[in-house]
């Protein structure tokens, strides 16, 4: 039963990483017609709407309000704060930079748990970090130097940095939330939240709307659906199932998937440097996730 459970986490995480990074693809056209603030505010509501539907179909209701604090938290930094920041913040440094920056955020999220959470930091974790992240670094270094237009302002790497944060603090702020309430409520009124302080910036969102070529918006309606609604969910089923440093390092696998992807929808063929990047940040997920013999009987949180 317990490996069953573990593999489903495992599968839950890799849906997670997969939309995660087909998000990449979708913001590129989208952000050429909606602002920052705009494209987080419409992607959330269309992400709020699916949960809601979900969440009264299933007749789950409200969640406990032992859970509160940590979805008011998370819905706050990271459906809110790290979704416009980010968007913002890839406007005024090229794609290399932000990804490079935002990848503090795996780390961030280690030692904020292991600080908050008390959860521990293996060995293997730690390697598997360090070798992730340094792939995650060969990567950017090869995007920004294959694109002659790279920039990089000090305002664009400041809130690149401070989207990495927003997103550390709301995944250690999302764990004691799901001891209470299920990874549906947790996601769902965690998008609630996020939606509820993005709605300053309903009057762009309405503006732009208008004048928006319909490929950007049915991006935005994707993002909304697949990379909020269901990926949010599926890694709040995984991380309810192991701990916040683990789920941290799996997403080192998204740039490799971000660079598969851009090869095959976009036809952006990857040079040696950047494939060298991707093995690195694979294997280093690799090495994250595994276990080492004596640790075979700890128990789910570090089976997954």
């Amino acid at each position: 039963m317990q490996k069953q459970s573990s593999r489903l986490a495992l599968a839950a995480a890799g849906v997670t990483v997969v939309l995660w990074a087909s998000a990449f693809v979708s913001i590129r056209s989208a952000g050429e017609a909606y602002s920052p603030g705009a494209l987080a505010l419409g992607r959330l509501l269309a992400g709020a709407l699916v949960l809601g539907a979900v969440l009264l179909i299933r007749r789950e209701g409200l969640p406990p309000r032992a859970a509160w604090p940590g979805i008011l938290v998370s819905g706050l930094l990271w459906f809110g704060v790290y979704m416009v920041v980010l968007n913002w913040g890839e406007q005024e440094v090229d794609a290399g930079t932000a990804a490079m920056v935002v990848n503090i955020g795996p780390i961030l999220i280690a030692l904020l748990g292991a600080r908050f959470l008390k959860e521990s930091l293996p060995p293997r974790l730690v390697a598997g970090m360090a070798v992730s992240f340094a792939g995650a670094v060969v990567v950017g270094l090869s995007m920004s130097s294959a694109s002659s237009g790279a920039h990089a302002s000090v305002l664009g790497v400041f809130l690149c940095v401070l989207a990495a944060m927003a997103y550390a603090g709301g995944v250690v702020a999302q764990k004691p939330a799901l001891a209470h309430g299920s990874a549906l409520q947790v996601t769902t009124f965690g998008c609630l939240v996020g939606a509820v302080a993005c709605l300053p910036f309903a009057g762009q969102l309405i503006d732009e709307a208008g004048r928006a070529p319909l490929s950007a918006t049915l991006n935005m309606v994707y993002l909304g659906v697949f990379p909020t609604a269901l990926a949010f969910t599926t890694w709040a089923y995984a991380l309810a199932r192991t701990t916040a440093g683990r789920m941290g390092a799996t997403t080192y696998a998204v740039p490799a998937l971000v660079v598969l992807m851009a090869w095959l929808f976009l036809g952006e063929l990857p040079g040696l440097l950047t494939l060298a990047g991707g093995a690195l940040c694979l294997a280093g997920v690799a090495v994250s996730r595994s276990r080492a013999r004596s640790s075979v009987g700890a128990g789910t949180a570090e089976s997954t």
